[in-house]
């Protein structure tokens, strides 16, 4: 029997590359999260006191390629075709069976906010769930004063379906989160958020 290895799943977007995170990442992705600190902790769960440490950007590259081995997740750096980084997207409890369904969390440099990357990736990364894995339902979830989240959602053809009651714990607590979901031939219509 002749097994074959796969190669690493890469996204390419009209200003984007969706791939693995490398080891050789590491100095940009930790200026980049140094540079975005105070844009991106009001969102996030709280930093391990290592996170920017070698040690845990070398555990994050093993566990992205563990995990998409797997099939498990698939957790990509979004870099610019001139090379530089400009945040990350993580399809996560990727779920086989009848479910066929799968969790994305992302994040955002600061200086590249508002300039429609993370919808290019969102959209890159939806399509290729749901034409490359045969996935029918992609998941997202925001805190409800994150007008930028939902925004970008939404316009990545994201519709809102409720709000899951602690869902998180961002900033070192609980917090609820809007609910939203693009489904493989949706037929919902518009929704709208209350």
């Amino acid at each position: 029997m002749i097994f074959q290895r796969r190669r690493p799943v890469r996204i390419e977007t009209e200003r984007l590359a969706l791939r693995l995170p490398l080891h050789g990442d590491m100095r940009a992705w930790t200026a980049l999260r140094v540079t975005s600190r105070a844009f991106l902790t009001p969102w996030e769960p709280v930093w391990a006191d290592d996170h920017l440490s070698q040690k845990a950007f070398t555990h994050r590259v093993y566990w992205a390629q563990r995990v998409s081995r797997s099939g498990t997740a698939l957790p990509l750096f979004l870099v610019r075709h001139d090379g530089v980084l400009v945040g990350a997207i993580t399809m996560d409890n990727i779920r086989r069976g009848p479910a066929q369904s799968a969790t994305i969390g992302y994040w955002i440099g600061a200086p590249f906010a508002r300039q429609g990357y993370m919808r290019e990736a969102i959209m890159g990364l939806v399509h290729h769930a749901f034409t490359s894995m045969d996935l029918s339902r992609i998941e997202a979830a925001c805190l409800p004063e994150n007008a930028a989240s939902r925004g970008v959602l939404e316009k990545s053809g994201f519709k809102y379906e409720g709000v899951a009651q602690s869902y998180l714990q961002i900033s070192g607590r609980w917090r609820n989160h809007v609910l939203y979901a693009n489904l493989r031939g949706d037929r919902r219509g518009r929704s709208h958020a209350r």
